[in-house]
């Protein structure tokens, strides 16, 4: 593991080598053998992708052959995790909100935030754009995060060591001490890189016109509970932030574009470095419309964001809007939403019956797991010394470092918590739902079961068909979810669902009706609800069932058990009406001509540079060029401050399904695979018809968005949120100017 200050002597080498990538010279370039080829066949890849025609206008991607690099690159195995055996008995952690820090302490640090020149970060080279009296808001509320080294227990329950089989086997400890096969063991904790140590880290509950500033510092080169690192996560402990979705300015974005050409012209901040993100909870061109209701702040270092994310570096973000007291956290008045507010001393405020829901699944090493792949022969983690088995990292959190599809767990954790169970009251609440997976998509539904949960074990199933551990075999839908909010924000209006998609990085925010069944039966104390996955999804590369295409009856994973409890005073209501949307103009047909085009696709070459867009991989130092270029236009994905413009996003096919982000505005789906949505969704997408940050893009589906540029300017990213796709490559960068 290199020392700070060598990684700043890396990442500024790599800065300034003419674009190649950092991953190229790093990674390859000193592979001996292998790396000499693979940094020979990156010099010749673009004349040959030239070739085959990878750039059409048309998006016709010519077939690519995966052999090779899958015979190359992917040697690393899954293990199976040990079986939770009593799953159901923790109970699910509610965040409190984070207390920000008083202005008596922040005026006595020895470099305060503020609007002046140098004053965005410990590097002193970086300036808010726009401090929030320029649009007559307060100076921020100011909080204090700290990225550190920490453990983490994801279950108090017993677990028994089982096989791809679903059959006892042996396990280890920390001296490498084996147990027989059979043996009930303690999991011991994880090492997570946390903010303010816990996974999910803090909450920060936030309104419209009241700016936060959050002050990022990081500790990760401290170590005090001498826990072991392992082998992923960023190698040189660098950190990024990123409030997803955010309208924030680039320098407080927290994405890889400025980081790397205007910010600390590195892949992150490094041990020591602070940075001061100044949110400004301000709506896009100050139109009460475009408001949204809950962001997560996530890990965004280039190259490993993936890792940095499954290790933890996780928050959530719910923002409220005061205004006419329309969503302020209090159910007796405005829209009258779940939700009863107290207001703390400290300055913050929490909501009663108001509960985010973070789901991230994780695997756990079984100890004869080989760990093996290209990064190996890096040596980028030295300290493993791999390729080799880790006994002593049994039952601890394991990430495959090099997936070609994406990277799936086999146990669901809900706020870091796997099978947990919440009382609830008889009544109404609002759960605001977030995967922060790396790469799995999940469907819900509310069911009930008579005989309860069964392992996957003992029911017979093997391999892949392990994954979520349980079953619930006779479960049927007993309940629906009312859903009032998508990642962009409260919908026009609410809309019944027997189910949902979540994937990587959305928000769902829903209304469950806990005193009665969706057939008018009253619920009774005692009465069990399951949340229960019923996407069933082994690898990253897309489902193997959904409901949609391929609904397999017996997939019901259960993540989250609610138990009715008492009766309690709901003075909430479903309103009919929420939000409305900002308009579409009549004339934005008139724009297709102009739109930009982006096309997603595995590359032919597979390696660090393997998902490609445009054919191209993230070069940190430009802004990318749209597929087609507008008659007499730049094709450089440029947009003027304060313009509106079409983007089309393709996904090139191949059978992956990609979650495509672009940061800094929501946007509205105008089109899917050629159809006007604007008229009525997609059955299969429902939510087109919202704002939404993630256009969730099924194999071969292309869409046309309608997006704002206003308020900044600068670069920006956009990107796969599948996260082992941004990692390797499958990002380009953008900007706003004046």
């Amino acid at each position: 593991m290199p020392h700070a200050k060598e990684a700043l002597s890396m990442s500024e080498e790599s800065a300034n080598t003419n674009g190649l990538r950092r991953r190229t010279l790093f990674r390859l370039g000193a592979a001996g053998g292998a790396g000499a080829a693979l940094a020979a066949a990156h010099t010749w890849a673009g004349p040959l992708l030239a070739q085959r025609g990878l750039l059409s206008p048309d998006g016709a991607f010519a077939a690519t052959s995966t052999a090779l690099s899958d015979t190359v690159f992917y040697i690393e195995k899954y293990p199976t995790s040990p079986l939770i055996l009593t799953p159901f008995r923790d109970p699910l952690p509610i965040p409190k909100a984070l207390a920000p820090v008083p202005k008596s302490v922040v005026d006595t640090w020895s470099n305060p935030p503020g609007p002046g020149p140098g004053q965005q970060n410990s590097l002193r080279n970086e300036q808010h754009q726009l401090w929030p009296s320029r649009i007559g808001y307060p100076d921020p509320i100011v909080y204090k995060i700290n990225v550190l080294v920490r453990a983490h227990a994801f279950t108090t329950s017993q677990v028994l060591p089982i096989d791809d089989e679903g059959e006892p086997t042996e396990s280890f400890d920390a001296n490498r001490r084996k147990y027989p096969a059979g043996t009930r063991r303690t999991l011991p904790l994880s090492t997570i890189y946390a903010f303010n140590g816990t996974f999910p880290g803090p909450m920060i509950n936030a309104e419209y016109g009241r700016p936060v500033l959050v002050r990022f510092e990081n500790h990760l080169d401290e170590n005090p509970l001498n826990l072991d690192r392992q082998d992923f996560g960023s190698p040189d402990w660098s950190f990024l932030t990123h409030l997803h979705n955010g309208h924030t300015a680039p320098e407080s974005d927290g994405n890889p574009h400025y980081s790397m050409v205007a910010g600390p012209k590195r892949p992150g901040f490094l041990p020591k470095m602070f940075v001061d993100n100044l949110y400004l909870n301000w709506p896009a061109g100050g139109d009460d419309r475009e408001k949204q209701s809950f962001f997560w702040f996530h890990d965004h270092t280039m190259d490993h964001t993936g890792s940095n994310v499954y290790k933890g570096l996780v928050g959530l973000y719910p923002i409220y809007d005061p205004k006419n007291g329309m969503d302020m956290g209090d159910e007796r008045q405005g829209l009258r939403l779940p939700g009863v507010r107290t207001n703390n001393p400290d300055g913050s405020f929490d909501v009663k019956y108001d509960i985010p829901l973070a789901f991230s699944d994780v695997r756990l090493d079984d100890g004869t797991t080989i760990h093996k792949d290209i990064h190996d022969v890096q040596g980028e983690f030295p300290a493993a010394k791999n390729p080799a088995e880790h006994p002593e990292w049994w039952g601890k959190t394991f990430y495959k470092h090099f997936p070609n599809h994406g990277f799936v767990g086999d146990i669901c954790t809900v706020n870091g918590t796997a099978f947990p169970v919440l009382e609830v009251k008889r009544r109404k609440y609002r759960f605001r739902f977030l995967d922060a997976s790396v790469s799995r998509i999940y469907e819900f539904r509310l069911m009930s079961s008579t005989l309860g949960p069964k392992s996957s074990a003992s029911l017979g199933y093997v391999d892949d068909e392990l994954q979520g551990q349980y079953r619930v075999p006779d479960a049927q839908q007993c309940m629906q979810f009312t859903q009032i909010a998508s990642d962009g924000g409260l919908l026009p209006f609410p809309i019944k669902r027997d189910s949902f998609e979540l994937w990587p990085a959305k928000r769902r925010e829903v209304i469950i009706d806990f005193t009665r069944y969706q057939d008018g039966t009253p619920t009774t104390k005692g009465d069990v609800v399951y949340l229960t996955n019923v996407m069933k999804m082994p690898n990253g590369r897309m489902w193997s069932n959904s409901s949609r295409f391929f609904p397999d009856p017996k997939y019901k994973v259960p993540v989250l058990k609610f138990v009715i409890g008492d009766s309690a005073p709901d003075d909430s209501q479903i309103p009919t009406a929420l939000r409305p949307l900002p308009p579409l103009p009549g004339n934005w047909q008139s724009m297709m001509d102009n739109r930009m085009i982006f096309e997603v696709k595995r590359g032919a070459l597979g390696g660090e540079t393997e998902w490609l867009i445009n054919g191209k991989p993230f070069d940190p130092a430009a802004v990318a060029a749209s597929l087609r270029n507008p008659a007499g236009r730049t094709p450089l994905a440029q947009q003027r401050k304060g313009s509106f413009n079409l983007w089309e996003v393709r996904n090139g096919g191949g059978g992956w399904v990609h979650p495509f982000h672009l940061h800094m505005e929501e946007h509205r789906t105008v089109m899917r695979n050629g159809k006007d949505v604007t008229r009525g969704g997609d059955p299969g997408h429902p939510d087109d018809v919202s704002k939404e940050d993630l256009a969730a893009l099924d194999p071969g589906e292309s869409v046309i968005l309608y997006r704002g540029f206003r308020d900044f300017v600068g670069p920006y990213v956009a990107h796969c949120h599948n996260l082992a796709h941004e990692d390797h490559a499958m990002m380009f960068g953008w900007s706003i100017t004046p």
